[in-house]
């Protein structure tokens, strides 16, 4: 090798060395800026994890647990009311006449059979009052009419359904 070769491999070698020495620096520094910075919690991946490590249930013990059990209890039932109509309420008459019952039982519109005798009594006197009330809560679509289920209220409860037709089988005699 030529004294030039050795020379240039010299100065390459040390420029070499300053580069790499240089990149290091320069990946330590944004290593270091990096750490400085606070990123956001991503809302969807926070939710994914509560909803992951969610208990199923919870457990209740001693006089502190009875209290919270009555109290989730009675949460429970003001949650299933909140959305039954008239209050939960049972009373025929109320859920009749401000319900959905009486826009088509009072004209008969659709084939639904008005609060009389050939009416109602007579579906009454076919079918049996369990029946009725059966094919009021689950709707009914027959050859002369359709019954929706519910009468298109679908908040109404089986008891209000049942108190409902009821009413409208005592009003037909």
């Amino acid at each position: 090798m030529r004294a030039l070769d050795l020379v240039f491999l010299k100065k390459f070698s040390i420029l070499i060395a300053f580069l790499v020495a240089v990149g290091v620096g320069l990946a330590l520094f944004a290593h270091y800026l990096n750490g400085k910075k606070v990123y956001p919690a991503d809302p969807g991946a926070v939710r994914s994890t509560l909803d992951r490590i969610a208990p199923e249930g919870a457990v209740y013990a001693g006089a502190t647990g009875a209290a919270q059990q009555a109290a989730a209890a009675a949460a429970e039932q003001a949650a299933a009311t909140a959305n039954v109509p008239f209050g939960g309420s049972t009373d025929g008459a109320m859920i009749f006449n401000d319900g959905p019952c009486t826009a088509c039982h009072t004209g008969g519109v659709g084939g639904a059979p008005k609060l009389d005798a050939a009416g109602i009594g007579a579906r009454v006197a076919a079918q049996g009052l369990d029946e009725l009330i059966k094919k009021a809560i689950a709707g009914f679509t027959g050859t002369t009419g359709t019954m929706p289920a519910r009468g298109g209220n679908a908040a109404l409860t089986d008891e209000q359904m049942k108190a409902a037709v009821e009413y409208m089988v005592a009003q037909s005699k």
